[in-house]
């Protein structure tokens, strides 16, 4: 029989755990809150910095935006002015021309002369295109067919440089687009490209189709993009060419995000760089392409024929 004070010190002893079993859970529910916390603070930092990040881009692309809206207004002036100079100036070189066509040397100058009226025609035409704002007209349309149109066009400059032209987009590829734009895009990324094989190269085009996009990439094989140029390629009046403008793939991308797209300049894993045209489908063509497209980086063949450096000398 147990007594009357062991009876009590069992019970004291029962008080004792239940109380210590309490205080138990409680630590535990305060470091499971505490635990909860650290990761909700966590999770809110790592969300304010990500927020940060898009408003410090937000914030660098409405700047990018203000100044390309003061350039153009001035670089629209400015080549007004000068293309209606020009005119006359063509008429002269060539009635100069044809006095001058029994004196070689009178001839040879000339023909520099041309040669800078030119170059200076092209720079006009890049500053008009960079300032010319209009929604695209869209209209159904081949892609490998607008390349191999403008290729067609460059026919002389690629044979006089002996480049390797090689047309990858399968036949029927269709989009919605505006194809006089569209066209000046390729053109300037492949003028880029051909300026810098001036030995002699390959330059190549393939589509990758999507759900909702087509992806145009152009490469040639030079030597690609140094880190620092490739941050800003698409800047305006950024150039490392010497007589260049700094407009060719500012012009590429004020393209692409006229059709709701985007363009990417970047350097392949096997060395060189490629441009990546991406613009929305809006067509119901979608015809299958070969696997070998379809692979964001380059196959062990496309190795063979990497990016130059040319497309970032705008």
């Amino acid at each position: 029989m147990t007594s009357p004070e062991e009876a009590m010190a069992s019970r004291g002893d029962a008080g004792t755990a239940t109380v210590s079993e309490e205080l138990h859970a409680v630590l535990r529910a305060w470091n499971e809150a505490t635990v909860r916390l650290e990761q909700t603070h966590e999770a809110l930092r790592a969300e304010v910095q990500r927020l940060t990040r898009e408003l410090e881009q937000k914030n660098r692309e409405l700047a990018r935006k203000n100044r390309l809206a003061d350039l153009g207004l001035m670089a629209s002036h400015v080549a007004h002015e000068v293309r209606n100079n020009l005119v006359p100036v063509g008429l002269y070189l060539n009635l100069l021309r044809r006095r001058l066509a029994s004196d070689p040397e009178g001839l040879a100058v000339v023909d520099k002369l041309e040669g800078a009226f030119r170059d200076l025609e092209t720079m006009v035409g890049d500053l008009l295109h960079f300032t010319r704002d209009r929604e695209p007209r869209l209209q159904p349309m081949e892609l490998r067919q607008l390349v191999s149109e403008v290729v067609a066009s460059l026919d002389g400059q690629l044979a006089a440089q002996k480049i390797t032209f090689c047309n990858e987009i399968p036949p029927g590829l269709s989009l919605s687009a505006d194809a006089e734009m569209l066209r000046r895009a390729v053109i300037n990324v492949m003028l880029n490209a051909i300026d810098v094989l001036r030995h002699g190269g390959m330059l190549r085009a393939w589509a990758e189709d999507h759900a909702n996009f087509v992806e145009l990439v152009i490469a040639d094989n030079g030597p690609g993009f140094a880190e620092e140029i490739l941050a800003r390629v698409f800047d305006p009046f950024f150039t490392t060419k010497e007589g260049g403008t700094g407009l060719g793939l500012t012009i590429v991308m004020r393209i692409a995000e006229a059709h709701g797209g985007t363009v990417i300049a970047e350097n392949t894993p096997h060395g060189g760089a490629c441009i990546r045209l991406r613009l929305p489908r809006r067509g119901p063509t979608r015809p299958e392409l070969a696997p070998n497209h379809m692979a964001k980086d380059p196959s062990p063949a496309e190795a063979e024929v990497p990016v130059a450096r040319g497309m970032a000398n705008t």
